[in-house]
């Protein structure tokens, strides 16, 4: 069920993803009826029946392409939890994860029927918690309205914080009732007393602070502002539960790290780290050995990934505030085992690149207000990065490259350009491999597509009602995700 708007994106920027779209989908099908009607038919029977699958094709890949727009504007159905393997097994933390979702909800509502949480069976760490939603539920007589970034957050199990705030009734106090809404277009101002604009409900809350805790001269106070009592999407909180033991993390993320294979003592490089989901994932596969050197451009972010190691107990990691394109030495005597950036040549066994991208398969995302220049603009970055990461890897290493974003140009265009550029790089299968191949329309042999990983939830969602799906529950999890990209490549 669609209860939100499709994902609103400018006219220029909509044509030209419905273009990529429709176009491989519709050439995809062309080449499969050929294949098999070639030898039996007739010049004449065969003009008809491209025909007709030309009309079925453009059918099919309109409806996909709707259906993407429709996905990304909703949570995915299932939280995914990674757990820190190297401290813990799979099945303690299963326990007390279990046991926290059975007394949340039961606080929450009074329901007693919590979520089932459940294993993974290609992932070893990663714990899989059902999603229920959209319910129904009613709306309060009092609006507080959100900003978007908050509005996600809510949808996939967080309660409204203070800095997230942007409007509330006049005479709002703590201990009220209220309905949630997001201001999904940016246009709220902050301190309004209501909202006339384009917003989306949330769910039910009560408040924990009084307007003036909100806004004061001093700035928003820290902390809950609205615990959520009645979501819309009923998720667990997962707001400072065992912070030591698991990280939320998207699965096609936690998939990247399982491709990229870390050994224990092997030197790693994650180029574009932050917040460090990635970075300690690849720390605890390692089983916290050998070494993981994260780079990130912004001190604050970088600050982040320490924090974030700190916390899931990973000294193996060294983080530093550098821009990656700037990551290589032009020193090529310059001793690997040096401090800090810039390294030599050929220093690192692996190498995660997840590059900055588009972003275009982030889920729940209800507007993009991007141009189509602007989303065209991370090509030259992505590629600047990955020569980086190819003078980088040492002969025999392996480099991953992903990115979060559903677009031709910032994956499998990409990938045939690196395949071109750099003689000495092959792709590889990916294991585990839990998602689509590669798409049409990049110049990549059927071979290479299917070597290469693509998350397209739209899939799921234009065939059949994915809540009561006939498809497994892992089926369903793997396939109900972000929209994302991998490829594996390895330096000959």
């Amino acid at each position: 069920m669609s209860v939100f708007p499709q994902l609103a994106l400018k006219p220029e920027v909509r044509e030209h993803l419905h273009s990529v779209y429709t176009h491989n989908q519709v050439y995809t099908l062309i080449l499969i009826l050929l294949s098999v009607v070639i030898k039996t038919v007739c010049l004449y029977d065969l003009v008809c029946v491209c025909v007709c699958v030309c009309e079925v094709g453009k059918e099919e890949a309109a409806r996909a392409f709707e259906a993407l727009l429709s996905c990304l504007s909703h949570p995915p159905m299932f939280t995914c939890v990674r757990v820190s393997t190297h401290l813990h097994t799979l099945t303690d933390i299963q326990h007390k994860l279990q046991q926290h979702v059975t007394q949340q909800i039961s606080c929450r509502d009074g329901s007693g029927s919590p979520a089932v949480i459940h294993t993974h069976p290609h992932l070893p760490d990663v714990l899989l918690v059902p999603v229920h939603g959209p319910r129904c539920v009613d709306l309060q007589g009092s609006e507080v309205i959100v900003g978007a970034q908050c509005g996600s957050a809510v949808l996939r199990g967080a309660h409204v914080f203070t800095p997230g705030v942007l409007s509330t009734p006049k005479f709002l106090k703590a201990g009220d009732v209220v309905s949630v809404f997001s201001d999904i277009e940016g246009k709220c101002t902050r301190g309004a007393k209501e909202f006339q604009g384009k917003k989306v409900f949330l769910g039910n809350g009560v408040s924990e602070v009084h307007r003036s805790d909100v806004f004061c001269s001093e700035g928003p106070a820290r902390g809950v502002a609205i615990r959520m009592t009645e979501p819309l999407y009923q998720s667990p909180s997962f707001d400072g539960v065992l912070t030591e033991d698991v990280f939320l993390q998207n699965l096609p993320s936690v998939v990247v790290g399982h491709v990229l294979g870390p050994r224990p003592g092997e030197r790693i490089l994650d180029m574009c780290a932050a917040p460090g989901g990635k970075t300690t994932h690849i720390a605890s596969l390692m089983r916290n050995q050998g070494t993981v050197v994260a780079l990130e451009k912004i001190k604050s972010k970088t600050e982040k990934i320490i924090q974030n190691a700190k916390t899931l107990k990973l000294d193996c990691i060294e983080a530093y505030c550098c821009d990656s394109t700037q990551a290589v030495s032009p020193h090529p005597t310059r001793d690997c085992d040096a401090d800090g950036p810039p390294f030599p040549e050929e220093s690192f066994d692996r190498i995660l690149l997840d590059a900055p991208c588009s972003g275009l398969g982030q889920r729940p995302n209800m507007s993009c207000s991007w141009s189509l220049k602007e989303v065209r603009s991370y090509q030259p970055l992505q590629r600047k990065l990955f020569t980086a990461a190819v003078r980088l890897l040492k002969k025999g290493g392996v480099l991953v490259y992903s990115t979060c974003t559903v677009t031709l140009a910032e994956n499998e265009e990409q990938v045939s350009w690196a395949l071109k550029t750099f003689p000495r790089l092959t792709l590889e299968p990916q294991v585990p491999h839990l998602g689509s191949e590669g798409m049409h329309g990049a110049g990549l042999s059927h071979d290479h597509r299917r070597l290469l990983q693509r998350f397209r939830p739209e899939l799921l969602w234009a065939g059949a009602n994915r809540i009561h799906s006939s498809e497994s529950l892992h089926h369903r999890a793997n396939n109900d995700t972000i929209g994302f990209f991998i490829a594996k490549f390895v330096k000959r």
